[in-house]
């Protein structure tokens, strides 16, 4: 496990979502949307995984994950690569980091309504409100962290 600079911390921390990509029993890559509900600088990652699909199928026979997010405003991006393992919901720390999810997905559904109400247009129903309730966390163990921004501009 490596250690995360607060750069690549406060990055991930800002992405709405990130991609999780997993390798599927034909050696194929599977990706798909998460969201990151802690990052720590020790190099955790913790991801919740509502849909309990492809993914978590995946990771229960092979445990290589990475997570990949762009701001394509600022021409930036972070590949982060590792192993994962599952956390329980009736785990206490995962009860704390579910409790800090919900907090998030109140906040997204309070910016969805304020942006409605000044006009933007958006999607036309809250779908925070139809996600399913986690019964488990992803928690990766991070052990390389690659900045996808071109060297020139960097």
């Amino acid at each position: 496990m490596i250690k995360l600079d607060t750069e690549i911390i406060h990055f991930f921390q800002d992405q709405g979502m990130v991609i999780v990509s997993t390798v599927d029993c034909d050696n194929a890559p599977h990706n798909s949307c998460k969201g990151i509900v802690e990052i720590k600088p020790a190099g955790q990652v913790f991801l919740l995984d509502l849909y309990h699909g492809q993914t978590l199928r995946n990771l229960m026979q092979n445990q290589n994950i990475s997570i990949t997010a762009v701001d394509e405003h600022k021409f930036k991006g972070y590949c982060l690569k590792g192993a994962a393992r599952m956390l329980e919901s009736e785990d206490p720390l995962s009860l704390e980091l579910i409790k800090a999810w919900e907090d998030r997905i109140t906040s997204r559904l309070t910016q969805r309504v304020l942006r409605n109400l000044g006009g933007q247009k958006g999607h036309h129903t809250h779908p925070e409100f139809l996600l399913p309730k986690p019964k488990y966390l992803i928690v990766m163990e991070v052990r390389e962290a690659i900045n996808l921004t071109p060297q020139h501009i960097k």
